[in-house]
């Protein structure tokens, strides 16, 4: 099993959306069975909380669910739990870098983006912000998990 966990601040606008994104393309692929997926924050801010009703909306008119999603903080075991940690902003590395207690758990932590060719390096947090933002999550999002059931799928032969 391919283990996969999406993390933000607080696990309620962007890691969720990727995680949403991210189920239903493996989903459509019939990968479930291979590939687990998962998202955290990295802040106890919204521990147990559904994901933000703007960012609900928005992934479920493009035909995300997120519904049933529920908040949970990042911690260490996590390190050892997942394959690949993608996180959406360069803080919310730092912060699951403190988690590191050894030198090839760096080598799953991956800014998002990175599986993005866009011009942009992070996924920018919407929640204080106008509908747009939403949007954008999804469509940046979107393409970069594109990308990155495509390089899972050739590293691990599915």
């Amino acid at each position: 099993m391919i283990k996969v966990l999406f993390v933000c601040l607080g696990n309620i606008c962007r890691s969720p959306t990727a995680e949403g994104v991210f189920r239903h393309l493996v989903e459509t692929v019939n990968l479930q069975d291979k590939i687990q997926i998962d998202s955290a924050g990295t802040s106890n801010a919204h521990l147990g909380k559904a994901p933000d009703e703007r960012m609900q909306k928005t992934s479920l008119d493009r035909g995300y669910d997120l519904s049933a999603l529920r908040a949970r903080q990042f911690g260490a075991k996590d390190l050892d739990t997942f394959d690949y940690i993608l996180v959406m902003d360069k803080q919310n590395q730092a912060d699951v870098e403190d988690f590191v207690t050894e030198l090839e758990q760096l080598d799953k932590i991956r800014l998002l983006l990175s599986y993005n060719p866009s011009a942009l390096v992070e996924v920018p947090d919407p929640y204080y912000g106008g509908e747009t933002g939403f949007h954008q999550v999804v469509d940046l999002v979107e393409s970069a998990c594109k990308r990155l059931l495509i390089q899972i799928r050739k590293a691990h032969g599915l």
